[in-house]
């Protein structure tokens, strides 16, 4: 049996044709915040339906939540592997000192040194609602239950994280120093 190589000819276009010259390459930044939040909203849609319980009551002083949601400090080993599971998201936009974790994000700020930058309270305010420091943010709020919209059924009138998980995710996060 006689084996043929298979080649692919090209001939030059031109602006004549209406076609143009292809790119190999895919012009896609005017479209990254839209493209964020869908691949957010897959990730979410995607992960198991959550186990969270229903919201315990929270006082926001100032700029931060100075109270464990649960009454007790969080497990920053939890905390890790919650940071870096893809189902949470955090390491889908954000990077930090993760050398065994590829593709890590970029869309938002660097954990790393996040205990130096933000206190427990705010970085604790920060992951329950995120929209609070900034109306526009793509992070989700993952402690809130109201006036969410495009919400997947599974999760409607639950919060992404529970308490428990929260509190890891800030006890991990404020071991996070330069």
């Amino acid at each position: 049996m006689m084996e043929r190589a298979l080649t692919r000819r090209c001939a030059p276009t031109s602006p004549a044709s209406g076609r143009g010259k292809w790119s190999s390459r895919l012009d896609l930044s005017s479209h990254i915040p839209s493209i964020v939040a869908a691949v957010i909203t897959l990730s979410l849609a995607l992960a198991l339906p959550t186990q969270a319980e229903e919201l315990v009551p929270y006082t926001i002083v100032g700029d931060g939540i100075p109270d464990s949601l649960t009454g007790s400090p969080g497990d920053a080993a939890r905390g890790r592997a919650l940071v870096l599971a893809r189902t949470t998201t955090c390491i889908l936009c954000h990077s930090g000192p993760f050398p065994e974790t590829r593709f890590q994000g970029d869309l938002a700020p660097d954990l790393g040194g996040a205990g130096n930058r933000w206190s427990v309270s705010q970085l604790r305010l920060r992951l329950v609602d995120a929209s609070r420091f900034n109306p526009e943010t793509i992070m989700p709020s993952y402690y809130r239950n109201d006036g969410l919209v495009r919400v997947r059924r599974n999760f409607a009138g639950k919060p992404i994280l529970s308490a428990a998980e929260i509190e890891d995710i800030v006890a991990f996060l404020a071991t996070l120093r330069d």
